[in-house]
């Protein structure tokens, strides 16, 4: 049985015009390369005609790696989202305790996960340990370079 992969709204809507983009867009053009490079003749030394056909293999992956996210994808309805403790779609402003600085993160599944747009995933160390916490609860993350601590200071649902 395949993993379910929790999806906001959000992330579903990405995910999927992706895989429309990938299927009406992508595989037009690249198969458009690949009759130009035919058209040039003698297939063996064309460099061409290879970069056209690794290119639709990866795409042709890629759609595959989407459709299979979709399938097994549970959406969390953000607005639903109970906001007494920190749960997959909320959004979390905590402090780390030895820094003394705020870091705000929107918890999400293990495919949205961008810790350069502040979603972290609740399969990620920090993630995990957030999970089911309240307002003043304090975590400790166990990471390779030691214990991280943090005091979570609120909790919203996620815009």
């Amino acid at each position: 049985m395949d993993k379910k992969n929790i999806l906001t709204y959000e992330g579903l809507k990405k995910l999927e015009d992706e895989l429309e983009y990938l299927k009406v867009v992508r595989r037009k053009e690249v198969s458009q390369k690949i009759k130009e490079a035919r058209e040039q003749g003698d297939l063996s030394e064309n460099a061409e005609y290879d970069a056209a056909k690794d290119e639709q293999r990866d795409i042709e992956a890629r759609i595959e790696e989407v459709e299979k996210i979709l399938k097994n994808a549970e959406v969390v309805v953000e607005d639903e989202v109970d906001i007494d403790k920190i749960s997959i779609g909320c959004k979390v402003k905590i402090l780390d305790c030895e820094y003394d600085e705020e870091l705000v993160y929107k918890i999400v599944g293990s495919t949205e996960a961008n810790s350069l747009k502040g979603k972290i995933s609740n399969e990620s160390p920090v993630g995990k340990q957030l999970l089911g916490k309240k307002v003043g609860d304090e975590v400790v993350v166990e990471t390779e370079m030691g214990e991280l601590r943090y005091k979570v200071l609120e909790i919203q649902r996620a815009e």
